[in-house]
């Protein structure tokens, strides 16, 4: 019998250090100042070593989701992984890495324990293959709303703020941006009720676009909806980019959370994709000064060398700019 899970479970964040290994207690102890912002770890930057290989991955989504785990790292295990390997005190679930536990609340308890355990803060999760909030089929656009409940109840049992969803349609630009504010805004309602906010990555067409986004969010105009500016995913297909740094810029006034997305780095350690200073002056200009994500996406490294690769450029730009804001 599936429970029911209501409201938010407010998580503290408790001292741990003692139970770490001594690099990551090194790593926290000598942590920069984080009044600017502190910095987070989505869970996709591991999604090779959860994952493994992928065969038929699509279909055991659907039919059976935790065969899809064939990596060494079971998600049950992030946040002891973020802590303990990295130095990192905040996270960000994906529901595919659980994608058959929405409901499964003796399984969602032992997540949120083991953030816990770990002073480790649940942050969001990042909801895919749940269907199309933007679609144009009224009946297929309710079914994804509702499809989606379930990860705002289980954000709310985890104590995450919001739920990242994707503001996908089809047809005309108007048209489009008229369907994803209904479907954004008749989530958020339900949302509400919840103390969850429900939040729209820039991941591919015209959510790639930030003017097109910034219009929708203008267009719901729900306190619970806005934005999660990611740094790299601009593509708007067809082998059409858009500007980064004016995507940034397009989505920071609505912004409730912020993805740093990295790929590779040079000998100095800068990322050679975007330029993270300049686009952490856009985040801080905009006067967020809430967590940043760390989502590795490159190749050239493991995940966790990319990880760490990522947080020092990120803490190096913190130091930086501390002082100037």
């Amino acid at each position: 019998m599936e429970s029911r899970i209501t409201r938010r479970h407010f998580l503290g964040i408790t001292a741990a250090a003692a139970g770490l290994a001594p690099s990551a207690t090194d790593a926290l102890a000598q942590q920069p100042n984080d009044s600017l912002f502190r910095i987070s770890l989505a869970q996709w930057s591991l999604n090779r070593t959860i994952f493994g290989p992928r065969d038929n991955f699509n279909s055991l989504l659907r039919t059976d989701p935790d065969a899809v785990l064939r990596g060494s790292l079971h998600p049950l295990d992030f946040a002891r992984t973020a802590r303990r390997d990295f130095g990192i005190e905040g996270i960000e679930y994906v529901n595919t890495f659980f994608f058959g536990h929405a409901r499964d609340e003796p399984y969602l308890r032992d997540l949120r324990q083991r953030a816990d355990d770990e002073g480790v803060t649940s942050l969001l999760i990042m909801c895919d293959a749940e269907g199309d909030l933007g679609d144009p089929d009224a009946a297929g656009r309710a079914l994804a709303i509702e499809n989606h409940h379930k990860w705002v109840d289980a954000a709310a049992f985890l104590g995450c703020h919001s739920i990242r969803v994707n503001a996908r349609s089809r047809g005309p630009w108007g048209e489009q941006a008229r369907n994803a504010a209904d479907g954004l805004s008749r989530l958020a309602d339900y949302a509400d009720g919840h103390d969850i906010n429900v939040i729209v990555e820039n991941h591919g067409g015209l959510s790639s676009n930030g003017q097109w986004l910034s219009s929708v969010m203008a267009m719901v105009g729900h306190p619970r909806v806005g934005t999660l500016p990611d740094f790299g995913n601009f593509n708007l297909g067809d082998g059409e980019t858009y500007d980064s740094y004016q995507g940034v810029s397009e989505m920071m006034p609505y912004a409730k959370a912020v993805s740093a997305k990295s790929h590779d780095f040079d000998a100095d350690g800068n990322n050679t994709t975007v330029d993270f200073e300049r686009m952490m002056r856009i985040v801080l200009d905009a006067g967020y000064r809430g967590w940043v994500g760390i989502e590795y996406e490159g190749r050239q490294l493991a995940e966790a060398d990319g990880i760490r690769r990522t947080k020092a450029l990120l803490e190096r730009v913190r130091t930086d700019l501390d002082g100037q804001y």
